[in-house]
């Protein structure tokens, strides 16, 4: 297996973060995110892996980290709920490219004197690795905690403990029915605590997947942040591109309803649509040209045969009409023009439909050219996944389920 190289990556991400200019409300709306970021960011730097242990209460999570310590640094008991707050401490082991590795013991998510259940889910959540710890077959609140763990992108090993009052046959019955549960389409490794090889085998880990788990981590983290701050954006921008395309879309209807001549109607309308895109590009921070902008306008008007046809054909035919209705007033005293007010009317909304259909597509085009111009943590994620797909397998669900563009119809106008 190759290992990714970790201070290339540091500098990558460091750069990544100095390009992005946050404005003061970004900072104090995102200021939790922000600040994980960071503490991340610098475990990168400094080489510093983080651990953490996760279950219900009782299940023997500090007693585990106490074996791969070799000494009872965690605190234990026979009652359940000792451990009530997180708890950390460093695991001295030699690893080449590692400089720490940081153990977090967690209280059990059911316990029932939590104070802040979420917050310790989160710091759990931050962590490079987790340990998920069982006692025996899993329940579906164990599922619930661990498929969110997955959607999170988190790199999971069970590890089934206290198994001495099981015999072979029955331990082998829990183990088929625990795989049962556990989503299919995420490999997730099972330990079964034995004390003689529980060190041995996460150690093994460590010093196999360490570095990359520590860095694939570190882009997530960077990821999560930019959509955090890429859907706060897309939500102000939305709002202004409504008010340009409403600005727009009036200007259009009241030409079209008071101008009589195809031609004007036509170029006034496409000329129209040039300046919305150009103005729209601007929202989204990729400023079009004339050309450009009507290159836009052309290509979503082929992709859409409604579009089309209202802004050339229905509207041309129309605007004959209208002139027929002018032409014969005089021959037959005015009552010719009885229809002309409702057809302009009709032309004036057809206007106002085809505005905001362009202005819509125009956005989501534009948006999606404005991507290139950007460095999104997911991409790199997505290359690193690549290079190695059996052990960053967990990444994938992550990548879809936290992709804002499958969802850009929530946040265009």
């Amino acid at each position: 297996m190759k290992r990714i190289n970790i201070d290339k990556s540091y500098l990558l991400l460091k750069k990544w973060w100095e390009s992005i200019d946050l404005t003061n409300y970004e900072k104090s709306n995102l200021n939790k995110e922000i600040i994980s970021f960071n503490q991340q960011l610098f475990r990168l730097k400094e080489k510093q892996i983080r651990i953490g242990i996760y279950g219900k209460a009782g299940v023997g999570k500090s007693s585990i980290l106490n074996l791969l310590l070799g000494t009872k640094e965690f605190k234990t008991d026979i009652v359940n709920g000792t451990t009530k707050n997180i708890e950390k401490k460093e695991w001295f082991l030699k690893h080449q490219s590692l400089k720490t590795i940081e153990l977090i013991d967690s209280p059990g998510f059911d316990f029932y004197d939590i104070k802040d259940p979420e917050n310790i889910f989160s710091q759990i959540n931050c962590s490079d690795l987790i340990l998920f710890t069982i006692a025996g077959d899993i329940n579906r609140t164990e599922v619930a905690e661990i498929n969110s763990f997955i959607k999170n992108g988190k790199k999971i090993i069970l590890i089934l403990n206290k198994i001495d009052i099981w015999n072979k046959q029955d331990l082998k019955k829990i183990m088929q029915n625990i795989r049962l549960k556990l989503p299919q389409h995420i490999d997730i490794p099972i330990i079964i605590n034995l004390e003689k090889n529980i060190k041995i085998q996460i150690s093994d880990l460590i010093n196999r997947d360490g570095v990359n788990l520590l860095t694939l981590n570190s882009f997530q983290l960077a990821d999560k942040l930019f959509l955090k701050i890429k859907e706060q954006r897309l939500k102000r921008r939305q709002r202004e591109a409504q008010s340009i395309i409403g600005k727009f879309a009036t200007i259009k209807a009241s030409g079209i309803a008071l101008n009589p001549l195809i031609l004007i109607d036509i170029a006034g309308g496409f000329a129209l649509d040039t300046a919305l895109v150009c103005e729209l590009s601007k929202v989204y921070g990729l400023d079009l040209k004339g050309e450009s902008a009507r290159k836009i306008i052309k290509k979503i008007s082929l992709n859409n045969v409604f579009l089309g046809a209202t802004q050339i054909g229905i509207n041309s035919s129309f605007n004959l009409l209208r002139k027929v209705f002018l032409t014969t007033a005089p021959f037959t005293h005015g009552l010719s023009l009885l229809p002309y007010g409702p057809i302009a009317i009709v032309q004036a909304a057809i206007a106002i439909r085809s505005t905001r259909i362009v202005g819509k597509l125009a956005a989501k085009e534009i948006f999606r050219k404005s991507k290139g111009c950007l460095l999104e943590p997911s991409q790199i994620i997505k290359k690193i996944i690549m290079k190695e797909p059996e052990i960053f397998n967990h990444t994938k669900l992550y990548l879809s389920s936290n992709n804002l563009d499958n969802n850009l119809a929530i946040f265009l106008p």
